[in-house]
């Protein structure tokens, strides 16, 4: 499943920031999300459909395969579609990825109160992302026609404030002298000019995008990387140092999925009221710092363990292991996606959220390779 997962998800996610200008976004964007659907009601078809072992697991690694496809595709087009939109919007679109973590972790937790039966738990699990993704599809449809988005996402935005920049800079008065005459004929004269200098610029290639934005993509790279290395793979082993009681039954629920989502979208949520630290030579020591994460969840009490001793046994150690990777992986890789867009021109805005989002899948590819490497020394 794990390769099955991120192996499409890291091969589309590249196709999609080499070829996305020669698909239209519509067509990507809604595809996707209307192929996603496909895929989730013919799972939960399959639930109440008798069908032989082999065929069930053969039509499921086949879903699997499909649905991070798609998956893959619509990253990348949203995040080079809020790549064109302000700072804050990147922040707040994270943000969204923490809340459906947090309601996958609730739906776990209340499936297991509800000791309701199998063939009802899942159905519940896959008719209910059937109903949210036909209501973003609605939602989509429906930004297209917002005024606020045809703004943003019109190129004509993009060269007029490429044109008030320049007339700013052209303006040989002040405002407070009361002559905003000049500054506005000096915007005139350069919309109306037929000089090449005034002309759009054509968009910058992929390779001279990347040579802009390579530190912010090589560090949510990073911060990905060591987050899949330890969880789930890692951190879904760990065992309570309470035995017995109802605890022990829950501790996983709570303590690793629940608690790590809930600090992975404050992390995120942070972002929007607060970015710092916004140079480079000070946000990448903290992000190659998050390395000690590994051998932290690796000396906690894992089961199964042939190697390593257990230093941190008491269940207060990883809670606060899993809050301070939560919360510094929800922080950080919001900032990364939210700087990249915005150091390059505002016509190079999507092909900056495209290759931040093959970055993105190629830290979770990463991240569950070596997570088996990981395992395996423990």
């Amino acid at each position: 499943m794990t390769i099955l997962a991120m192996l499409p998800l890291l091969l589309f996610a590249c196709f999609n920031s080499i070829l996305y200008p020669r698909i239209p976004e519509m067509v990507r964007i809604a595809g996707s999300l209307f192929g996603i659907f496909l895929l989730f009601l013919a799972t939960a078809v399959m639930v109440v459909v008798p069908i032989t072992p082999f065929v069930f697991f053969a039509v499921t690694m086949t879903v699997i395969w499909f649905i991070n496809s798609f998956s893959a595709i619509l990253q990348g087009s949203l995040f080079g579609l809020i790549g064109q939109l302000p700072e804050k919007y990147s922040s707040l679109f994270m943000s969204g990825q923490g809340v459906a973590g947090i309601f996958a972790s609730l739906a776990s937790i209340f499936a297991k109160i509800s000791d309701s039966d199998q063939e009802s738990a899942a159905l519940g699990y896959f008719i209910t992302p059937c109903l949210v993704i036909l209501m973003t599809l609605i939602f989509y449809f429906v930004l297209l026609h917002l005024e606020f988005a045809k703004y943003h996402f019109s190129k004509d935005h993009k060269h007029r404030n490429e044109l008030e920049c320049k007339s700013v800079l052209l303006s040989p008065t002040d405002e407070k002298n009361g002559e905003i005459g000049a500054r506005k004929q000096a915007f005139v004269s350069v919309e109306g000019s037929s000089s090449s200098d005034d002309q759009p610029e054509k968009a910058l290639g992929i390779i001279k995008v990347l040579a802009k934005i390579w530190k912010m993509a090589i560090s949510v790279c990073l911060i990905l990387m060591v987050t899949l290395t330890v969880f789930p793979a890692i951190a879904v082993d760990v065992n309570s140092h309470v035995v017995e009681g109802k605890w022990s039954e829950y501790f996983i629920y709570v303590c690793c999925f629940l608690l790590f989502n809930i600090m992975d979208c404050l992390g995120r949520s942070m972002t929007a009221y607060c970015m710092r630290p916004r140079k480079d030579n000070l946000l990448m020591p903290l992000i190659l710092l998050r390395v000690v994460f590994i051998p932290l969840f690796m000396l906690c009490n894992v089961k199964d363990r042939k190697f390593l001793p257990v230093i941190f046994h008491h269940d207060c150690w990883f809670i606060a292991f899993i809050v301070a990777l939560a919360f510094s992986n929800g922080y950080l890789a919001t900032i990364c996606m939210c700087y990249a867009p915005k150091r390059v021109s505002p016509k190079d805005a999507e092909t900056a959220g495209a290759i931040m989002s093959f970055f993105f899948s190629l830290g979770l590819a990463l991240g569950a390779g070596l997570s088996f490497l990981v395992r395996l020394m423990i």
